[in-house]
């Protein structure tokens, strides 16, 4: 069975582990692994930013780290055992920003990423060799291998501006209110190579609980994607529950676009051209949907337990609404 999952940051990352145990296989790709399924990840590369002259591709890093057994499984990013050597002598010499974390193990993946676009290579020539090291038991793409970046329009006493989504989400916490959010370079971006095909391939596409502005919704602002996954099965696990995000700053990114915080609400916004099936939380089993079939289960990844047990009853609907039995 092939499964593709547009996916971000810290949910989406959890969701695949909880995905790949449910499946009873670490799903493994590549030429000469003969497997049953296969996982094909569309990772958001709208977070990503330039600092010190390494390229940051947050929401890559943390399905790589996490699918490979290195993640900071307290943050939910970052490096296990990290150190911050690094961050502390730039800030010695004054260098700018301090906001941004960057841990040592975490510094050198980044090297070697700005070595290999030194070299000419692409985004996702890169992110395969990355892989090679980390071997997540998933096909790992970048959604584009063009440049693309999410800022957020504030207005504070400096007036108004756009300043990037990590400085905003980090630096401010979300904290100053958005006006827009806007994905710079998306309408000209094409999907990476084997983005489409591995669409057009699937038996179905999961949507985890990333953020549905900032995570997927930037996958989908990518010319061509969304308009290749409204052909297939797809369904959605809610990132709200109860009116609040599940973890993170996800309602701010919704009020800034002008969207209500709840699971119906984001159901919407993701559209019934889209989405087949929607899981929500028992807390809002009250949800419906027009043209969406909305099913209501436990949300809370808490455990690993309950993690596969999400990924499941998500597959579970998409099968049964693709009307598939196959496993």
């Amino acid at each position: 069975m092939r499964i593709v999952v547009p996916a971000g940051g810290i949910g989406g990352a959890r969701f695949l582990r909880g995905l790949k145990a449910a499946l009873g296989t670490d799903a493994s790709t590549g030429p000469d692994q003969a497997t049953d399924h296969e996982i094909t990840v569309i990772g958001n590369t709208g977070d990503d930013i330039t600092l010190f002259g390494l390229r940051i591709c947050p929401d890559l890093d943390t399905v790589m780290y996490t699918l490979g057994g290195g993640i900071n499984e307290e943050q939910g990013w970052g490096r296990t055992d990290e150190t911050f050597t690094v961050k502390e002598e730039l800030a010695a010499y004054g260098m700018k920003p301090t906001w941004f974390g960057l841990g040592d193990r975490d510094t050198a993946t980044h090297i070697v990423r700005a070595q290999m676009i030194a070299a000419g290579f692409p985004l996702s020539a890169i992110t395969e060799a990355l892989c090679d090291r980390w071997k997540p038991g998933v096909r790992l793409l970048p959604m584009s291998d063009d440049q693309v970046e999410t800022h957020v329009v504030v207005e504070d006493e400096q007036g108004r501006r756009a300043i990037h989504f990590q400085e905003w989400w980090i630096k401010h916490r979300a904290a100053l209110p958005a006006s827009e959010i806007i994905s710079v370079g998306a309408d000209t971006a094409k999907p990476a190579p084997g983005v489409l095909r591995a669409i057009r391939d699937a038996d179905v596409v999961l949507l985890p609980p990333s953020n549905p502005v900032v995570s997927v919704g930037s996958v989908l602002g990518v010319p061509g994607i969304r308009e290749a996954l409204v052909d297939k099965t797809v369904v959605g696990v809610s990132p709200i529950i109860g009116g609040a995000p599940v973890r993170g700053m996800a309602d701010a990114c919704l009020t800034a676009i002008g969207v209500q915080t709840s699971a119906g609400a984001v159901a919407e916004h993701l559209g019934s051209d889209l989405l087949d099936g929607w899981l929500v939380d028992e807390a809002d089993s009250d949800t419906k949907v027009d043209g969406i079939e909305v099913r209501s289960r436990p949300l809370y990844m808490s455990d690993p337990e309950t993690t596969e047990a999400l990924a499941r009853a998500a597959l579970d609907l998409a099968l049964e609404l693709r009307g598939d039995e196959a496993r």
